[in-house]
This record gives C-alpha cells, structure tokens and sequence, in this order.
C-alpha cells in the first residue's frame, strides 16, 4: 500500500502527457499505471497526420495550442534530446460541389477567425505543392501551411521521460482491476501488485475505457473501431517536402501523407469496422480492402494506379457516438478525471489534453472550456457532431 498525490491509468501519449503536466504545474507524487508498455498500445498504431483543421471549434482550440507544443517540442519538455519527429509540409483539404463543401468554407473561416494561418488555394497552386494529385474537381481546396505529421511513440515516450525528470514513477505491466472509492468518492485504485491510495485518479484508458463501467456503474458510450492503413510504393516520389493530403470527395474521405520515398501512407476517415470489445491485436487486411483503398487512390493519384503494397497494419480507435472525446470530472464520482473516446483525434490533441486534464485534476482553471466535452452531453443531447458526418475529420 502506498500514497500518491495522483494516480494516471495508461501511458499512451495521453496518459504521458498527462503525467508529464500533473509534475510540471507543482504535483509531487504522481504514479503511472500502464497494462503494457509505455507508448505501445493504440498510440503505436497512429498515422502521425497533425493539423488544426476542424469543423467542431473545440477541437480546433485543442489542436491550435497542441500545435504550438509540436512545433517546440524539445524547448517545452526543457530536453534537448526530446524529439516529436516532426515533419513540417503542411495539409490540403479538397471538396468537390457537394454535401462537404460548405463545412469547408465554415471550418476555414473559424480557423482564420482564431487566427490560424490558412489559404484558400487554386488547383493550380495545390498541384504545385502535390504535383502527383489531381485536383481539376475541386471547389474549394484549403492549405494549412503549419501542419504535417510526427511520430506518436517518440512523442508518449519523451513525455515519459520528462515527467520521470520530474519525478513520477512509471509502474509496466500492471493492470488496475478495481477503482477504490471511499464515501463515493475515489481513494485509490487495486492491482494485483496491491492497492495504491490517491484523491484522484485520471483514466487515460483508450478502448480500455468500458473497464469504468464495471468499476463505477456509469454507462461509457464506447465502441471500439478497427481502421485499416496500407502504404503503396509508387512510380513517382511522395516527399516529406510534400503535404497531407484530405480528400473530402472521395467515397473514404481518404487521408495521405508521405510514407518516404515513393510510398504513400493512406487510410480512410470513415467509420471502420466495429469490435465487441477492447482488442488492440492486428486484424487482417485483405486484397479486397487493398483494392477498395487502391481504386480510391488511383483516382486521385493517377501513377499509383500502379503502385505496389509496400505495408498495412490496422488501429484501433476509441469511438463516442459524436466521434469526439471526454474530457474532464465525472460528477457522480468526485475524484475521478477521464479522457477517452479520441475517435483518431487523440495524437493531434495530446498536449493540449494532457495539460487540461492536469489541471482538472489538481483544481485549476483550464486552459479550454471542458463543459462541451462532459460524459453528461450523451444523456442530455448536446453532442459534439462534426459537420462532415462520422469520422475522424470531424
């Protein structure tokens, strides 16, 4: 048995976020609880794309600080070895006429609105960053020129070793069974190691969020998603110097970056395959969904109609019914902070969501609003829907 000021459950790169924040804003015994290995779970499976792009503006507000962290990762961990991986080419977003069309228009007006850098772009002027992408049905093309991609297990795993700096320990390889309550309110938490005492507990669990079910009796509006990511090696070069590419007109609402090289790394933004509970094993990829991912890109990408299967591997992510996160207290259970249900916004907002969830944890103000992101909207009917439709745009 032992007493920490705060106890986080999971370290993904939310839950090191969380941790590294909880030391820095002053919390002197902070413990870390991972069934893994740190960075290994569904945080190892991530694409890395980084954008503030964002039809929900609460996300947007996220993404926008989170950004500024990236972009300094080493100066803000105070660790000149720290490293997010970070690959600076900017993000497209095309729309033909259609249904995605004026949400387009909507999120780039609100990202101006808070002052994010962005353009709207001619076809002509989208090839010359893309050259290897057609855009000649495109209505609406919107360049965010401070976006690209980084490396998810680098990021969790500097978090890690910053907040270690700090102080914090890192227990691997063990699972919390119970949540401990005390006169309803959180003590501590019970793993086959023992029983660990603390007046708050921050659940950092991913698909493993449903556990707070059993443990509470409050209903979590979880499923878990398998989403399937291939990369094709192509004739011509997809370069780094080149952007992320979001293809809203296509069936997938497909998502591409550059995997090095002549390889492209490309999934779909629509819903994926749902799972009956938390499995984060790798499911098969089969040449029909190869195909199904294949055609969509040959048509945007006319010399990769002849490209190669270079990888695949499939992620898993934690949906809502809004495709948007919880963040925050959980009024029936004092003492107990969450963050789940990313639904494949997690990496982009895990700064952001780490230092808010921090805060909440020790009783300061939040840098964001957390009203929106309550588990009470799923009773109450103020859902967080993203202008696109489900799916991880949102």
């Amino acid at each position: 048995m032992s007493s920490w000021d705060a106890i986080v459950i999971g370290a993904g790169v939310i839950g090191t976020s969380v941790a590294y924040n909880l030391a820095a804003f002053g919390a002197q015994r902070v413990l870390v609880l991972e069934r893994d290995q740190i960075g290994a779970g569904t945080t190892s499976q991530s694409s890395g794309i980084l954008r503030t792009h964002y039809s929900v503006v609460e996300n947007m507000a996220l993404a926008q600080q989170s950004w500024s962290v990236f972009e300094n990762f080493a100066e803000h961990l105070q660790d000149e070895d720290a490293s997010a991986g970070l690959v600076r080419c900017g993000y497209l977003i095309a729309s033909p006429e259609g249904p995605k069309l004026a949400p387009l228009h909507e999120a780039l007006a609100a990202q101006e609105a808070r002052g994010i850098a962005v353009s709207r772009i001619t076809p002509q002027e989208a090839s010359e960053r893309l050259p290897i992408c057609r855009f000649d049905d495109a209505a609406l093309i919107g360049f965010e020129p401070d976006a690209g991609f980084a490396d998810a297990y680098l990021v969790a795993t500097s978090y890690a070793r910053a907040a270690r700096r700090r102080g914090v320990k890192f227990m691997e390889g063990e699972s919390v069974t119970r949540l401990l309550l005390q006169q309803g309110r959180v003590s501590g938490v019970e793993t086959a190691s023992g029983v660990f005492h603390a007046p708050v507990v921050i659940s950092t669990q991913n698909i493993w969020a449903d556990e707070l079910t059993a443990w509470t009796g409050i209903q979590v509006p979880l499923t878990p998603e398998r989403h399937k990511v291939i990369s094709l090696e192509g004739p011509e070069a997809y370069t780094y110097a080149m952007p992320v590419y979001k293809d809203l007109g296509s069936p997938g609402m497909l998502y591409c970056r550059s995997y090095g090289g002549r390889q492209m790394l490309v999934s779909e933004g629509t819903a994926g395959e749902s799972l009956s509970g938390p499995d984060n094993t790798q499911g098969d990829i089969s040449m029909d969904d190869v195909a199904h991912l294949g055609e969509q890109v040959a048509d945007r990408f006319p010399s990769f109609a002849e490209a190669g299967l270079a990888s695949s591997w499939t992620g898993v992510y934690d949906v809502t019914p809004d495709w948007n996160p919880v963040l925050g207290g959980v009024n029936e259970v004092p003492g107990l902070v969450v963050g789940f249900g990313f639904s494949g916004h997690g990496f982009k907002l895990s700064p952001a969501v780490g230092r808010v969830l921090a805060q909440q944890a020790l009783g300061l103000p939040t840098d964001v609003p957390l009203g929106p992101y309550a588990l009470e909207r799923f009773r109450t009917g103020h859902l967080l829907h993203g202008r696109y439709g489900s799916g991880a745009v949102a």
